[in-house]
């Protein structure tokens, strides 16, 4: 069986480190761990590998948040990959900054990349990876926000919680994603 890791964010240098690229930095993170190296595709940079005898194939969209249904969608067609089959790790305002939360379906809770992702799938039903950014924000201030560096006091929550999550992405692949949910979540 193969999966579909996504992780969202924007390309280019002045996204590097932002909140919002945090789908990114984890994919990093797990590349780094698998001693695979992504590779500029079509729609994306991408790399593949495997966890113990599962083929994973990890995808960073390269058309910018707002239009990253485009790319997973075809990484999907591409592969013959199920919603089953795909997880997608993103950044959440409403979770408390470094909380990972893995769900089976839901909504796009504003986010422009989820909603893009339901609108070319056609469906809310995939699974997703929400890492928490926390919202100490002021009312007009949340793109500002979620586009922001990472503060010096919260790098060692994030760089925690980065490992948590690869840990995370790893259950979900050899077990599931029901036992991912029940040992990763809270």
């Amino acid at each position: 069986m193969k999966f579909l890791i996504v992780g969202l964010g924007n390309i280019g240098a002045e996204y590097d480190n932002t909140r919002h690229n945090i789908g990114f930095e984890v994919l990093d993170m797990l590349a780094s761990q698998m001693k695979i190296s992504f590779e500029l595709k079509k729609l994306g940079m991408v790399a593949e590998g495997r966890i113990k005898n599962q083929q994973i194939v990890l995808l960073k969209p390269t058309t910018y948040m707002n239009l990253s249904g485009k790319a997973i969608q075809y990484y999907m067609q591409e592969h013959k990959i199920t919603t089953e089959q795909l997880l997608v790790v993103t950044d959440d305002l409403s979770l408390e900054l470094g909380t990972i939360r893995m769900r089976l379906k839901g909504s796009h809770g504003g986010h422009n990349g989820l909603r893009d992702t339901e609108e070319k799938l056609l469906t809310q039903n995939y699974n997703r990876l929400r890492f928490g950014i926390g919202n100490q924000f002021h009312k007009s201030q949340q793109t500002d926000f979620v586009l922001g560096k990472w503060k010096a006091d919260e790098t060692t929550t994030v760089e925690q919680s980065k490992i948590k999550a690869t840990l995370a992405i790893e259950s979900f692949v050899l077990e599931g994603i029901s036992k991912a949910m029940t040992k990763y979540n809270g």
